[in-house]
């Protein structure tokens, strides 16, 4: 991890995770650090949901008991990332300032008795919360057991958007201070339509409930502002630490796995390192894509540093309609998994299961049943695994390919009023990666606006909504010399949800050399034959090539004839959501196209192959095998897990991993 001011930081490796001690009477805490140091953790984080231990009054602080937890901690060698607290304010809180507590958009108030119950834009949280983290930085800001600060927890997971009159008031500065005036606003909302123009800011109101459909673009702006309010608090809460604590990095819990609700492009940069929280959804037919693309992401937001698994479960969670617990060796493949693709190290919710409370089912490194039990025997099995591990630390993944992921196209895309539900952004993003995934090569995430000359191929599953800039940059990597791909319903409108007259696909129609004049979209469950063999769905589009040359064409249906996939040069186009087969088969023809080959050839299915490598050449090939037969591959080195040295040739056992260790001339 890019951090060399961290020096309390274990050497290696990080392994931990969520650390409770206020659930547990004092007498536990010895037989916890214990245990962690037989399972080999280095690191864990305390005080995340404490508020209410630390402030149990208001300014009336007791941080006797977390004084004794740290210290037991420091004894032990065990390192704390130290969190804020200001995730789940204690109930005098809202008590004492109810107009603190969030509103839905049905103007119904939200109360407390969970936890992240407050109002972003509410000044009285603000306040207090910091006076809190000012309390804690100057009480800890020199503890020897301090590695790194925590701030909140999983911003915006339960409070992402507030329409209380506070936020009213926030929103309409927000609105200023991006248009500058009400003509501005007018325009980029196009409040012509049903009567909408706004003559005075007092009018101006986040989008709540309405009799029918609200304005795309207000609500639109509504996301943008909650996500900026979000941050505006973590933002904050950072410059407090920073002013106290200027050697220690402080990150908050991401989620980029299955959350999109907040610009994480933008969360990145105030982020001393990125960190992330990874969850399988039981409903999953590959879980391993899922764990790949929820790292990969992690590892672009960070510009390809190393970065920090600070969740994940050991065997099942809590808030799905069926938990499923995790088959054995799964705990130890996912770990593996987030470390292969840049994490530098592998840390859990939480450290012992809780006896009460909504997370009792919750799996955890220390379970119900105790140390008699197969999880926390993974446990152990995997804290030894990561200690051989650690030359691995501060070392970088080699991405071959870029995928361009944006947050608010996909939250406009997914709003009211679309051509077609079955459109949505973030899921289709996640499909190409996982074609990419099979297709053995390893890809990083970038903004639309980002520079992409390194990399030979640029995937854009869908991309609704794009500004000028962002467009002529992705034609500028075109002009230079590099492959894009191009998905359907993309270009078509600006960064203001206005459609791009003269035919789709909006910013991209010269680029792509396609004129489209109309969509088609399928109803549910529909299907189109392309010429090709491949199999579209959900949505087809009429219209001609203005100087591609058409690779498929549609071959029924009222768009027959119409290009499908087309290619202009170096530009690719999709019009059509193909099936799994298509897709794979058009991400390998365009992979080849442009000289990329996967990571290792001819591997099995299943197998998960990504390297890391050291500015010095030292390279690290991880090989998962999340099939259940064994996996033989082609690679050489030595395997830092067992030791053995390959020649070669290696096999993977099934469900096993080998890291094998290279100078960087073997390859």
């Amino acid at each position: 991890m890019d951090m060399p001011s961290l020096t309390p930081r274990p050497v290696g490796l990080l392994y931990g995770g969520d650390y409770n001690p206020e659930q547990w009477p004092e007498r536990v805490w010895e037989e916890d650090v214990r245990l962690m140091r037989e399972a080999g953790v280095n690191l864990v984080t305390v005080g995340v949901f404490a508020w209410a231990w630390l402030e149990p009054a208001p300014g009336r602080y007791q941080f006797g008991w977390l004084d004794r937890v740290l210290e037991l901690l420091r004894r032990n060698e065990i390192a704390v990332d130290l969190a804020t607290a200001t995730a789940s304010p204690p109930p005098w809180f809202p008590h004492r300032y109810p107009k603190s507590l969030p509103v839905d958009t049905d103007g119904r108030r939200l109360w407390y008795g969970s936890r992240q119950s407050f109002c972003a834009s509410s000044p009285e949280y603000r306040d207090v919360a910091l006076h809190l983290v000012d309390r804690l930085a100057s009480r800890y800001h020199d503890h020897p057991a301090l590695a790194m600060w925590h701030i909140h927890n999983e911003y915006g997971c339960h409070n992402l958007h507030c329409y209380c009159d506070v936020s009213a008031a926030a929103f309409r500065v927000w609105l200023r201070n991006r248009y500058g005036d009400l003509g501005g606003l007018n325009d980029a909302w196009g409040t012509a339509f049903w009567s909408q123009w706004y003559t005075d800011w007092a009018q101006v109101l986040p989008p709540r409930a309405t009799t029918t459909i609200g304005n795309p673009a207000q609500a639109l702006d509504f996301r943008r502002f909650s996500s900026d309010a979000l941050l505006a608090l973590c933002t904050a809460e950072r410059e407090a630490l920073r002013q106290i604590t200027p050697g220690i990095p402080a990150t908050t819990n991401l989620m980029t796995g299955n959350f999109f609700g907040l610009d994480y492009w933008r969360w990145a940069r105030v982020l001393d390192f990125v960190a992330t929280d990874n969850y399988l959804v039981g409903t999953s037919t590959a879980p391993h894509v899922d764990v790949a693309y929820a790292a990969d992401i992690a590892r672009s937001l960070g510009r390809g540093r190393p970065w920090l698994l600070m969740e994940h479960s050991t065997s099942a969670v809590n808030w799905q309609p069926r938990n499923l617990a995790k088959p054995p060796g799964m705990l130890r493949r996912n770990s593996l998994s987030h470390v292969a693709r840049g994490s530098d190290g592998a840390l859990f919710f939480q450290w012992r299961a809780s006896r009460s409370g909504a997370e009792k089912w919750h799996s955890a490194m220390l379970p119900h049943a105790g140390t008699d039990s197969r999880v926390w025997r993974e446990v152990v099995e995997l804290g030894a695994a990561l200690k051989r591990l650690a030359p691995v630390a501060s070392s970088t993944v080699d991405g071959q390919v870029a995928v361009v992921l944006d947050y608010p196209s996909g939250w406009a895309a997914e709003g009211r009023a679309q051509p077609s539900v079955d459109m949505g952004t973030f899921d289709e993003v996640r499909r190409w990666y996982g074609a990419l995934w099979r297709a053995g090569v390893t890809a990083d995430f970038a903004p639309p606006g980002a520079e992409l000359s390194r990399y030979p191929v640029v995937f854009v599953p869908a991309l609704y909504l794009v500004s000028d800039n962002d467009a002529n940059a992705l034609a500028s990597y075109v002009d230079g010399g590099g492959t894009l791909l191009v998905g359907p319903y993309s270009g078509v409108v600006d960064e203001c949800d206005r459609v791009r007259p003269g035919g789709y696909p909006g910013a991209f129609r010269d680029l792509l050399g396609v004129r489209i004049e109309e969509f088609y979209p399928m109803p549910a469950g529909g299907s189109v034959k392309l010429s090709g063999g491949s199999v579209g769905h959900a949505w087809r589009e009429l219209g001609r090539a203005t100087g591609a040359e058409v690779l498929e064409s549609y071959v029924d249906g009222p768009v027959a004839g119409s290009p499908a996939v087309t290619r202009n040069g170096r530009a690719w186009y999709v019009g059509t959501r193909l099936d799994d087969d298509g897709l794979d088969q058009l991400v390998a023809q365009v992979l080849a196209a442009a000289g990329v080959a996967a990571l290792v050839a001819d591997r099995p299915p299943g197998l998960e192959a990504v390297r890391r490598r050291h500015p010095d050449g030292t390279a690290y090939l991880f090989l998962v095998n999340h099939a259940d037969a064994p996996a033989t591959v082609a690679a050489t080195g030595t395997d830092l897990l067992t030791g053995a040295d390959s020649a070669g040739e290696v096999t993977v056992p099934p469900g096993g991993v080998v890291v094998l260790r290279s100078s960087g001339e073997e390859e």
